[in-house]
C-alpha cells in the first residue's frame, strides 16, 4: 500500500482521527495508520490502497489541508536523504521533462530563506531536469520540519533552527477541497441564526461522523435554528427535524413566509432536502415504529444559553387550577388562538441516557447516533459516557472540545445489532443508585463556576 502524509489544518486535534475513520467507512475503503501515530500532531502518515482514496479523504474530511505522496521521513536530513534514495521508483518517472516547485516549511518555526536554499540544493542527487515553474508546476514538491511548541523556553530562533523533531519530504496528490465550506456555511452570513446555533466547522465535522450522504434518513431531535440540518443536507442526505419550541425553527417569518430554517437552507440549495419540521416534545414523540432513521445528529440544549424542557409543570396544579388551565385551552382553542403547553426542566444526564435509548429505537442496523455531551472537565470519568451506553449500542468515538475548566465531547455511537426495540418509555423518576456522572446537573455546576458546593 502506497505511504501518503497527511497535513492537517490547525484545530481539533481530538476530531481529526474519528473524522477520518468515518469517511474512509462511508468510501468503504480502509486506513492503516502506523502504531505510534499521534493525531495531536500536524503531519500523519498513513497508508491507502490507492491515490484515488487519498483524493477522496481531501474532498470530504474538514481538517485536511493537503494530502502528499510520502517520498520519505527522518528524524534528521541523513535519514531523509537515505530513505528518499531507496524509493527512487516513487520519483524517478519526474525527474526528466516535469515542471516542478519545490516547498520548504516547518511547523511551529520559521526557516531562514538561506537554509531553506541549502535543503533544495541537498536534493540535487535527484537530478531534476525540468523547468522550474512557480506559478503552474506539473507537481510540487513539499519538505516539511515538526518542531515542538517553543512556548515558555528561553531560546533564539536561530538557536532552535534546524532542532525539529521529524522531517517528512513527497509530492503534493492533492489539496484538501472540504475545508472552504468552514466559510461557506459561516454562520454570519447565514440569513437565519440565534444565540444557540453552530459554528459551522464543528457542524461539518459531525455531518462527516454522522457519514451524510444521497440516500441516508437522518433526525436532528433539537433541531432549533437547524445548524445541523444545512450541512447534513448538502452533503445529500434527506433531513427531518423536531423541536419542543417552535419557534426556534420558524424565527420572526411573515404570514407568507417560510420558517427561517426553511430560509437558510433555500440559501444554500438544500431546501428541497428538509422534508419537514415539526414541534413536539421528544420525551412524547409521535414515532410509532423504530428502525427508521440512518442517523440522529443533534447538539441538545444544556441550559447555558438555552435549557433542556420537557411537557409537564414544576408544581402540580391543585383541583381549581387543573378545571381553570381546561378551561383556558377549551377558550384558546374556540378562538382558535394557540396554546403553548407548560414545560419544565429536563436535566442533562437524564436527557443524553433517553437520547441513547430513543436512538436505540429510532436507528436502523448500523446507525449512528451523533451529539454533543458538555463535560467538567476535572469530574470527567470514561465511565460517565460508557454508563450511558445501553444492550445494542456500541460506542465509536468521543473527542472532546476543550474550553478550559470544561469541555463538549462529541460522542458517536453505532446501534450493533438487527433486533429491534420497543419505543422508550421516558419515565420521569429513576431508580436510584448506579453511577453518577460528572455532567449531572450541569447547568448548576456552570453557573456556580464549577465550585463545589459547601
Amino acid at each position: 500500500m502506497p505511504d501518503f502524509l497527511l497535513v492537517f489544518a490547525q484545530s481539533h486535534s481530538e476530531f481529526r482521527l474519528p473524522e477520518l475513520e468515518s469517511v474512509a467507512e462511508l468510501y468503504g475503503f480502509p486506513l492503516s495508520l502506523p502504531a505510534d501515530s499521534d493525531p495531536s500532531r500536524p503531519f500523519m502518515p498513513l497508508q491507502l490502497e490507492s491515490e484515488e482514496h487519498a483524493r477522496l479523504l481531501a474532498s470530504r474530511c474538514i481538517l485536511i489541508k493537503y494530502v502528499y505522496e510520502l517520498y520519505a521521513q527522518g528524524g534528521n536530513y541523513d535519514e531523509l536523504h537515505v530513505a528518499n534514495s531507496a524509493n527512487i521508483h516513487l520519483w524517478s518517472s519526474y525527474a526528466h521533462d516535469t515542471s516542478f516547485k519545490f516547498l520548504v516549511t516547518a511547523y511551529n518555526h520559521k526557516i531562514p530563506e538561506s537554509r531553506q536554499r541549502n535543503v533544495v540544493e541537498g536534493f540535487d542527487y535527484m537530478g531534476f531536469m525540468g523547468k522550474i515553474d512557480l506559478k503552474n508546476p506539473q507537481i510540487i514538491l513539499g519538505c516539511f520540519e515538526e518542531y515542538d511548541s517553543s512556548a515558555g523556553l528561553a531560546i533564539t530562533r536561530h538557536d532552535r533552527d534546524g532542532r525539529f523533531r521529524q522531517v517528512y519530504f513527497g509530492r503534493l496528490v492533492v489539496e484538501g477541497s472540504a475545508r472552504a465550506l468552514v466559510k461557506t456555511f459561516d454562520v454570519k452570513k447565514r440569513l437565519y441564526y440565534g444565540n444557540t446555533s453552530m459554528e459551522s466547522e464543528i457542524s461539518l465535522l459531525m455531518a462527516n461522523q454522522a457519514m451524510a450522504s444521497p440516500s441516508k434518513l437522518v433526525y436532528d431531535p433539537f433541531c432549533g435554528t437547524g445548524s445541523m440540518a444545512y450541512p447534513i443536507a448538502y452533503f445529500g442526505a434527506q433531513v427531518f427535524g423536531s423541536d419542543i419550541d417552535g419557534r426556534q425553527m420558524r424565527g420572526k417569518a411573515g404570514k407568507d413566509q417560510p420558517p427561517g430554517v426553511l430560509r437558510a437552507a433555500k440559501q444554500y440549495g438544500v431546501a428541497d432536502r428538509i422534508i419537514d419540521l415539526c414541534t413536539f416534545d421528544v420525551t412524547c414523540n409521535p414515532w410509532r415504529c423504530g428502525d427508521l432513521f440512518d442517523t440522529i445528529v443533534t447538539d441538545p440544549p444544556y441550559g447555558v444559553r438555552a435549557g433542556a424542557k420537557r411537557l409537564g409543570r414544576k408544581k402540580e396544579l391543585s383541583e381549581v387550577q387543573k378545571a381553570a388551565n381546561i378551561e383556558h385551552q377549551l377558550s384558546a382553542r374556540n378562538k382558535l388562538e394557540p396554546y403553548i403547553p407548560p414545560t419544565k426542566p429536563y436535566e442533562l444526564s437524564l436527557l443524553a441516557a433517553d437520547l441513547v435509548v430513543l436512538a436505540r429505537y429510532l436507528l436502523k442496523p448500523g446507525g449512528r447516533l451523533v451529539f454533543f455531551l458538555p463535560t467538567v472537565n476535572e469530574q470527567y470519568e470514561e465511565v460517565d459516557i460508557r454508563s450511558m451506553l445501553c444492550d445494542g449500542m456500541l460506542l465509536v468515538a468521543n473527542s472532546l472540545q476543550d474550553f478550559g475548566s470544561w469541555g463538549r465531547r462529541l460522542v458517536t455511537i453505532r446501534k450493533a445489532t438487527d433486533e429491534s426495540y420497543p419505543p422508550p418509555s421516558f419515565e420521569e423518576e429513576r431508580e436510584p443508585g448506579g453511577h453518577v456522572p460528572g455532567h449531572k446537573d450541569f447547568r448548576e455546576q456552570y453557573f456556580r463556576g464549577f465550585k463545589k458546593e459547601d
